[in-house]
């Protein structure tokens, strides 16, 4: 009996020690080059996703940029902010181990090059129309003649693509150039999130946003793909993030007082 009950625990031994054993994720599973490497959009408008200039410094700023920090902190490494022009450009350089985090509008597409994780705020995309314009829906959009802006590589501009039968679409590359064609009268609508569409708005006088949403998604924490370690952690962060009022402050912080956090 005894023998046997040797037997049995060397052998329970055994299999403990077979086992790999799971360790919480670290800094290095999550930043190892040392410092987090957040990649973020920048445009002429700012958002609960999109990222602004700062006028005094050049730097990025915005609800993402204090995520960002946020992540930094708690991981207890140096932030490192790196720069793009839409969320596609975001994900399409998921493989080339120049970013650890980002936050960008849930898309099926993207799903391919980054994992996702929870939703920190509703994204609502609509039309922003020119001064002087007689479109009042959504459907008055849609007619010949019409000149329609969206930017290139976001979700907005595949559901505008589905969506427009007459009007003309002009794709940008660059936000800048579509807030500066419609703010002089040579853009009908643009296309964008509708938190950037008003505050492109209060700065071109005349413009309007349209009340009808056309597209709404939720705005997730991502990371490369394959990353388990790091999808983990991200999630539990945003997770915690929207409990402790992190991502309300964020909000807050950056004008959206009224946007809801997401569940």
């Amino acid at each position: 009996m005894l023998r046997r009950g040797l037997i049995a625990a060397l052998g329970l031994v055994f299999i403990m020690t077979s086992i790999p054993s799971l360790k919480a994720e670290g800094p290095v599973d999550i930043a190892p080059t040392g410092a987090l490497r957040v990649a973020v959009a920048v445009g002429p408008a700012a958002s609960a996703f999109w990222t602004t200039r700062d006028p005094s410094t050049g730097k990025p700023r915005g609800v993402t940029v204090e995520l960002a920090r946020a992540a930094a902190d708690k991981l207890h490494v140096p932030l490192q902010l790196v720069e793009y022009q839409s969320s596609d450009e975001i994900a399409a350089a998921s493989s080339k181990d120049v970013w650890d985090l980002s936050f960008m509008p849930a898309d099926v597409k993207r799903e391919q090059f980054v994992d996702q994780g929870p939703a920190y705020v509703a994204y609502m995309s609509g039309y922003l129309v020119r001064a002087g314009s007689d479109i009042r829906i959504v459907a008055d959009v849609d007619r010949a003649g019409m000149r329609v802006g969206c930017i290139e590589g976001t979700s907005t501009l595949r559901t505008v693509e589905k969506s427009l039968k007459q009007a003309k679409l002009t794709k940008f590359v660059k936000p800048e150039e579509a807030a500066e064609l419609i703010g002089k009268g040579q853009l009908d609508a643009l296309a964008m999130g509708m938190g950037a569409l008003e505050d492109l708005s209060r700065k071109l006088p005349g413009t309007k946003v349209l009340d009808e949403v056309i597209q709404s998604t939720g705005v997730v924490v991502v990371v490369p793909k394959g990353k388990a370690a790091a999808k983990a952690w991200a999630a539990r962060f945003l997770d915690e993030a929207k409990v402790d009022g992190t991502v309300r402050r964020a909000l807050d912080g950056n004008g959206f007082t009224s946007d809801k956090i997401a569940p």
